[in-house]
């Protein structure tokens, strides 16, 4: 029986190849993000690559936790939030520059989010200490930019693919149109680990045109990238096309095997108590500022666009 393709995580494994990884496809959950925000189209294509990111990575844990990825950069686009909150959790914005972007002649992901870095965060909760492992962006998509990541930190060879785009019905542009995201995430994973053969690191005090020669990958890993860069950016966003049906085509004659699926829905965490708790930490004269003409104070979250509004009295502000 096949899974349902909308918000839907599924792993597998192909053991002819030594790989294993997941498919993500977003449909309600994705829409709802962008929709909420009214992003332009652009702004959206970003954000959505990177929640589809987001929820490859993040669906690793293991544990009850949170896995966050951000950007910092100098693009029109100078921020990008996501969070996942094992194991199906999810919310995002993004934070531009209209007039930089209504400026730009490129729409490609690198050239919107410019130079800066991408963090990704995991957050186990309670004593737990955090992990965050930091790569620049220098004008390069999110895909490169997850490559880097786990040459640098894990030293995985990884392959990852993301696509977004908005479906249309009826009346073609004039119709109905909801936003649909999804994404692969190949890893080579050899029993032999001696098989993983990773570039050396560049040596620092080496001379500035030094190149260093690429290692030379495993023939099954070759063949699985090989295997990956044949998918078209409509099959992993159709929704026609079920993650088992992409995986076969993928696959077959290596022999795929799928695992239990799990489903990813649009929540924030937002509440009146975290709002509250997060007014307290600011001084009185903070909270005194921020009371509007109406005697209230209104918060409004980042992620879901709620509105909180609250009296000076909630937040320990009296009325002399």
């Amino acid at each position: 029986m096949l899974e349902s393709t909308d918000d839907h995580i599924l792993p597998f494994q192909v053991e002819g190849l030594d790989v294993r990884g997941r498919v993500v496809r977003l449909g309600p959950s994705i829409d709802s993000v962008l929709n909420r925000h009214d992003y332009p189209p652009v702004v959206s294509k970003v954000l959505g690559e990177a929640v589809a990111l987001t929820v490859l990575l993040g669906s690793s844990l293991k544990i009850d936790g949170r896995f966050q990825l951000q950007t910092r950069s100098n693009g029109a686009i100078d921020m990008l939030v996501v969070d996942f909150e094992a194991p199906d959790r999810l919310r995002a914005y993004a934070r531009y520059d209209a007039d930089r972007l209504a400026e730009m002649p490129s729409v490609a992901t690198g050239d919107l989010l410019g130079h800066g870095h991408l963090a990704m965060t995991i957050d186990a909760g309670g004593d737990m200490n955090r992990y965050q492992g930091v790569v620049p962006l220098e004008g390069n998509s999110l895909e490169e930019a997850a490559h880097q990541y786990f040459r640098q930190s894990e030293q995985i060879p990884t392959r990852v693919r993301l696509a977004v785009a908005e479906a249309f019905g009826g009346n073609g542009s004039g119709g109905s149109h909801a936003w649909r995201a999804g994404g692969l995430l190949v890893q080579f994973l050899p029993a032999a680990g001696e098989r993983i053969r990773t570039q050396d690191l560049h040596p620092g005090d080496a001379p500035e045109d030094l190149v260093m020669p690429p290692a030379d990958d495993d023939d099954a890993w070759t063949e699985a990238q090989a295997l990956v860069e044949t998918i078209e950016d409509h099959e992993l966003i159709d929704p026609t096309i079920a993650s088992e049906q992409l995986l076969f085509r993928l696959f077959h004659e290596r022999g795929v095997r799928v695992f239990n699926g799990q489903g990813v829905r649009e929540s924030c965490r937002c509440s009146q108590e975290r709002i509250l708790g997060m007014l307290k930490s600011f001084s009185d004269e903070e909270r005194r500022d921020m009371v509007g003409d109406d005697g209230a104070i209104t918060v409004t979250c980042e992620f879901c666009s709620r509105k909180y509004t609250l009296s000076p009295s909630d937040v320990g502000i009296s009325d002399s």
